[in-house]
């Protein structure tokens, strides 16, 4: 830590913490880019802390970041969330833009008052964690429930988006360039010719570069070590595909030429892992650096397949996931851009991991050289291959293909710079033009997403960052770096909470009031019958979209048992030689029906087998659990469901009840966040149960079929399978459907469980609890500070009448009615 620091912090009264300041090298550029978490953590007292975040902001205010005490010199600025606010309006320097860019800036609209919304967060925790200290220790349903859902506010959420496109394609470049780090991850070598999962999310802890390296198990590199071994063999007798040319360079990057002639025990020696002794104890290896650069160069043996140092190790196939996190990033605050693998992986833990994160990406981006964009066939392949998991099997409302260098322009030696900009131009719309009407040509994507859920962007990373041939908003990159901010504003950290803590202080002071009983118990007796009329509603939409799926799923079961020899035999007699098939079909046998090859497409007979099944419900699943859009799952009931406490709350009729109404409408709401989030996670499950079941189905054929060897095994091996599916077809695609069916009934019977359950619980708790002054403190002041706040975020006052119900609603003296 430097003098200066020390000088602030003994001049602002607050020299008890300088050592704190010093344990976490915070210095004068530091100082400048600390944040309300940093603060919280730094100073955890409520009095030293708001001290230094008024003082640190009259500072940051201050003509030439001057100290409004003193005459310092000026010092850099680092960009910071905490900006100061524009008449009510926040506004954010995008990473890697200039200030005097008008794209640079985007407006926040959402705040009509005086305070920045990180003032206004700060502001209510710790206003929550006074309130949460005040209430009694006592064993008290109603004491727990309190103390529960405070505890509850500080949830974080988060944002995945997957980021697809082969090496060379600018993926790299164009994740540095967004995010504003732009040594963060080294062009080409983000996952060269690799399958490790790289996520890239915001550090919320400390200021420094990380990266959290974690391995698969010893057991699994065993296991993968047979298949390895297993391609490579002696290539003197096979054909000499890619998969086994990859597999002697895996097995060489690790091993050097010991590998021949050895078996998958005498690989797990630790000698041969002496410089990672990590992967073979804990499992995982942090690494720490003050520079994105730093990181970067440390990390290459864990994410690149190639060195330019003859004989370097690279120990990317023991790597299942790399996490690197960025200090200081508003992008990332509420986003985690993960780079995908294009089809998962044959290891089973890292084909899990890749799985559980494609079916949880709100957002995809497909990455590749614009040279190519509508004609290059990988890029359509991964969405071919993905989109099923991504839409009715997953929670992808958008996907941005992104045609990368877009700034290049052939034959421009000869041409003026502003004929260059306009072909240039020319160029990225013929692209965008060319690169939907191939999308449209796609109709099993097309099952699972509309074209408004498909955008192209043209981007130049290189550009974006030298200026010369295109304007910053030319190149895109803004574009998708508001992509980014959009999706950290549906996350608002600032109004969940906000919104949360006036629903809980409302419900307190209410109950502290004893006023106007009989009112309380009218409007219960009436929420309570329209509690029971929107249930039958929910109730009915949900039998309704039963007998339609009964329907659906039986058409397709019937359409398997008739189409099941031609299904298989596309997948089990495809059009290559034996000699490469025969150990393809190996691994399929011996991975329960699935071969992830590591180039070419993606082997899966459960898959094959199911498709008619999938065909069946594709349209209604979506129509059911729509990914976009907003009338949310089973035709918007659940969005629709209200207990009308938005009309009682504008009635002066209920004044005495208005506490407890505002209690419950934002329940309401929460209640139905917290739903439609249930359905989004079970239909996944829901969505993938055909194939599962499938596959279950099938396991014994596999486990049949394994032990064949030798002359002839491939033909046994097949024979294996068709007559297991033979002989199983009048049950096992009945055995899929109901397995759907009792799924799909489950979840049916839990959502209105859940609702009734939660919303008859907080009636009760609303206006049957009152009087309770002798548990309760009074939070008249800090209901009417967050109610403030509350107003401010959806940009509306306090009307008088509420402020005069704050004010008169002084606690009572009777006892607690009890539910």
């Amino acid at each position: 830590m430097d003098d200066f620091v020390c000088d602030k912090l003994t001049k602002w009264g607050l020299s008890e913490w300088i050592q704190t300041f010093q344990d976490h090298e915070v210095d004068k550029e530091r100082l400048y880019c600390l944040e309300d978490r940093d603060i919280a953590d730094l100073i955890p007292k409520v009095g030293p802390r708001s001290t230094f975040r008024k003082r640190l902001k009259l500072l940051k205010e201050q003509p030439n970041t001057t100290d409004p005490e003193t005459s310092d010199s000026s010092v850099e600025v680092c960009p910071s969330t905490s900006k100061t606010n524009d008449k009510g309006k926040r506004k954010l320097d995008l990473p890697g833009e200039s200030s005097q860019s008008p794209a640079s800036k985007r407006p926040r609209d959402d705040i009509q008052g005086s305070y920045t919304e990180e003032e206004i967060l700060s502001d209510v925790k710790d206003t929550m964690r006074c309130v949460l200290g005040k209430l009694p220790d006592k064993d008290d349903k109603f004491i727990k429930f309190l103390k529960k859902n405070i505890n509850d506010l500080e949830t974080e959420k988060s944002e995945l988006v997957g980021v697809f496109g082969k090496t060379g394609a600018g993926k790299s470049s164009l994740i540095n360039a967004v995010i504003g780090v732009e040594d963060l991850l080294p062009s080409g070598s983000i996952r060269a010719c690799t399958s490790v999962m790289i996520k890239v999310e915001a550090n919320m802890k400390n200021p420094k570069y990380e990266a959290d390296i974690e391995f698969i198990t010893k057991e699994e590199w065993k296991e993968e070590l047979w298949t390895l071994i297993n391609f490579a063999g002696d290539n003197e007798d096979q054909e000499n595909d890619k998969d086994d040319q990859d597999s002697v360079e895996t097995l060489s990057l690790l091993y050097g030429e010991e590998w021949k002639n050895k078996t998958p025990e005498n690989l797990m020696d630790k000698k041969y892992y002496r410089e990672i002794p990590e992967f073979l104890s804990s499992g995982r290896k942090t690494l720490t650096s003050d520079t994105a650069k730093k990181l970067s160069s440390a990390l290459v043996k864990y994410t690149q397949s190639k060195s330019k140092k003859e004989g370097a190790k690279r120990y990317w196939p023991l790597v299942k996931c790399v996490t690197v996190r960025v200090p200081n990033n508003p992008l990332l605050q509420h986003v985690t851009l993960v780079d995908l693998p294009g089809n998962g992986d044959r290891n089973k833990s890292r084909d899990t991991m890749w799985k559980k994160v494609i079916g949880s990406c709100s957002t995809v981006w497909i990455v590749t050289d614009i040279n190519r964009a509508a004609s290059e066939k990988e890029p359509w392949e991964i969405l071919k291959e993905s989109c099923s998991q991504l839409g009715n099997g997953g929670q992808c409302w958008q996907i941005h293909f992104i045609c990368t260098k877009s700034d290049r322009c052939e034959d421009s030696d000869d041409q003026s710079d502003d004929d260059v900009h306009a072909q240039i131009l020319e160029q990225n719309e013929q692209a965008k033009i060319d690169v939907m009407a191939e999308f449209n040509k796609l109709k099993d994507v097309k099952k699972h997403f509309s074209e408004e859920c498909f955008k192209v962007f043209t981007v130049s990373s290189k550009e974006f960052l030298r200026k010369k041939r295109l304007d910053p908003n030319e190149t895109e990159i803004p574009k998708l770096q508001n992509v980014l901010q959009e999706l950290n504003d549906d996350h608002s950290e600032t109004f969940n909470y906000v919104s949360g803590a006036h629903r809980i202080l409302s419900l307190m002071q209410g109950a502290s009031s004893r006023e106007g009983a009989h009112i309380k118990n009218d409007v219960c007796t009436g929420l309570e019958k329209k509690l029971s009329l929107e249930l039958l509603k929910v109730n009915e939409t949900m039998n309704a979209t039963l007998t339609v799926f009964e329907g659906c799923l039986s058409g397709g079961v019937e359409q398997s048992k008739g189409e099941w020899e031609e299904l298989l035999k596309s997948v089990i007699y495809p059009d290559v030689s034996d000699k490469v098939f025969q150990k393809i079909l190996k691994c399929v046998v011996e991975n329960d029906g699935i071969h992830k090859p590591k180039y070419g497409e993606l082997i899966n007979v459960n898959m094959k087998l199911a498709s008619c099944l999938t065909d069946s419900i594709d349209e209604e699943f979506k129509k059911t659990f729509p990914n976009e859009g907003n009338s949310g799952p089973f035709n918007g009931v659940i969005n629709a469901f209200s207990l009308g406490t938005e009309k009682k709350l504008k009635n002066k009729k209920y004044k005495n009840a208005k506490l407890q109404l505002t209690f419950l409408r934002t329940e309401e709401e929460k209640m139905k966040t917290k739903l439609n989030k249930i359905i989004s996670e079970r239909k996944k499950t829901i969505y993938s149960s055909l194939e599962t079941t499938i596959e279950e189905e099938m396991k014994p054929c596999y486990d049949g079929a394994e032990i064949f060897q030798g002359i002839g095994s491939m033909n046994k091996m097949r024979e294996t399978i068709e007559e297991h599916v033979r002989r199983s077809k009048d049950v096992m695609f009945d055995h899929a459907k109901d397995a759907m069916m009792k799924q799909l009934m489950d979840l049916m019977l839990d959502i209105p469980e859940k609702l009734e359950s939660t919303m008859q619980k907080s009636i009760v708790l609303s206006l049957k609890t009152y009087g309770v002054s002798q548990s309760l403190p009074d939070v008249r002041e800090e209901l009417r500070k967050v109610d403030k706040h509350y107003n401010e975020l959806i940009g509306t006052t306090v009307s008088p009448d509420d402020d005069a119900t704050l004010r008169s609603d002084s606690p009572g003296q009777a006892a607690a009615v009890r539910p």
